[in-house]
């Protein structure tokens, strides 16, 4: 008697919160062929996430065919991809990078996994964030706008009260598809938070502390990787923002402004250079040697605490007076007469300390995050122009 048997269909599917593939063609001897989609708006791509079904024990090749086109083809170049069985550790599996060809090999132990660029980030995960945030004696949460498909624009303040103290800011996921961000901001979030951590504590001594975890996340939820939904890379919005285009940016530096701004850390991750590093405003007309005193300050403290980060490998420098003024830390640094630093995080893995089933990872941004607290704190007291002491807020408007 002939036994009843079961044949399980390879599938893959992206119909979910920052998912992000094409299907091409799916075989059964596991050869599968996809292609990214394009952000929604805009021609960047890079950014993938899906989940694979029904391939258990079954050696499966996955091919990204439209990867030699993508925004940062160089992002390819010894970059292992991204897996999860339980969407709670990610590691790294073995990827090539061949003719324009991104293969991905693997052999899944259960029924389903899921691949991705990077760690996501779930809306779910942000929303997650801010409501535990909130709950601490310290924390301020306030909507300071809506995004181009209604999503609210949150902010945290963090604060122990008493005038006339610093105003932080530090922000993150302008491109949506730099999940590594949100990860960072996590950690950051939590150390501040930790009203037994005494570096936090110092800090919130002498600043109140503002935070932006996600300013793209019509971007995040639709699997984007630089737009939002307007069609507007946030990062190159900030000379003049639109409050139809790109709220996110119009409605930041009208609360910005409100407030004032003494240092900016604008959270990022870059496809090509494994290293974590920041760029600067050096390309500014209004570039002092004050802002360099305390660029050079900052960047050296971060690099004692953490072997994480370093100052050797970065972006070119920008010749003085050739700065791109539409990207976010030259325009506030500008606007405020303020340090603001962009942070760079890998997609690959950090060069100088390499880990091989890892790679970069969700967990080790989220200690960069924690460690740039120390860097804060040692340079709060040299923010301020000695002529701007007394003075908080920007003059200018939106």
């Amino acid at each position: 008697m002939l036994k009843a048997s079961i044949i399980t269909m390879i599938q893959i599917n992206s119909n979910f919160d920052s998912g992000n593939i094409e299907i091409v063609s799916i075989k059964e001897n596991g050869d599968i062929q996809v292609k990214i989609r394009k952000d929604i708006s805009m021609d960047f791509f890079q950014w993938f996430h899906f989940r694979l079904t029904g391939a258990m024990d079954q050696p499966v090749k996955i091919q990204i065919l439209n990867a030699g086109e993508s925004s940062y083809p160089e992002g390819w170049e010894d970059y292992n991809a991204c897996a999860s069985y339980d969407r709670v550790e990610w590691f790294r599996v073995p990827t090539t990078y061949e003719n324009g060809v991104l293969t991905i090999e693997y052999t899944p132990s259960v029924d389903a996994m899921y691949f991705a660029y990077f760690a996501p980030y779930s809306y779910e995960q942000h929303q997650d964030l801010i409501h535990t945030a909130q709950l601490s004696e310290i924390c301020q949460h306030e909507v300071i706008g809506t995004t181009v498909e209604g999503r609210d624009l949150d902010l945290l303040k963090v604060s122990t009260g008493g005038q006339g103290k610093r105003k932080v800011w530090v922000i993150a996921r302008q491109h949506p598809g730099e999940s590594m961000a949100e990860w960072f901001m996590q950690g950051f979030i939590y150390r501040l938070l930790d009203e037994s951590d005494p570096v936090s504590r110092k800090v919130l001594e002498g600043a109140d502390v503002y935070m932006i975890p996600n300013m793209n996340p019509d971007g995040a939820v639709n699997g984007n990787l630089r737009a939002n939904i307007g069609g507007a890379n946030l990062n190159r919005e900030w000379q003049s923002p639109s409050e139809h285009r790109s709220p996110e940016v119009f409605y930041t530096i009208k609360k910005m402004d409100e407030i004032g701004v003494d240092l900016l850390l604008d959270t990022h991750g870059d496809e090509a250079l494994p290293y974590n590093f920041v760029a600067a405003s050096e390309g500014n007309p209004s570039y002092t040697p004050r802002i360099a005193a305390l660029e050079a300050k900052f960047i050296k403290d971060w690099i004692t605490v953490s072997p994480d980060f370093q100052d050797k490998y970065g972006y070119d420098k920008d010749e003085p007076g050739q700065a791109n003024m539409t990207v976010c830390t030259n325009a506030v640094a500008d606007r405020f007469n303020c340090l603001a630093l962009t942070i760079e995080m890998p997609f690959k893995d950090n060069a100088d300390l390499p880990d091989e089933f890892y790679g970069w990872s969700d967990e080790r941004s989220i200690k960069l995050g924690e460690s740039v607290m120390h860097p804060i704190w040692m340079i709060l007291d040299q923010l301020r122009a000695e002529s701007n002491v007394e003075s908080t807020t920007a003059t200018t408007s939106v």
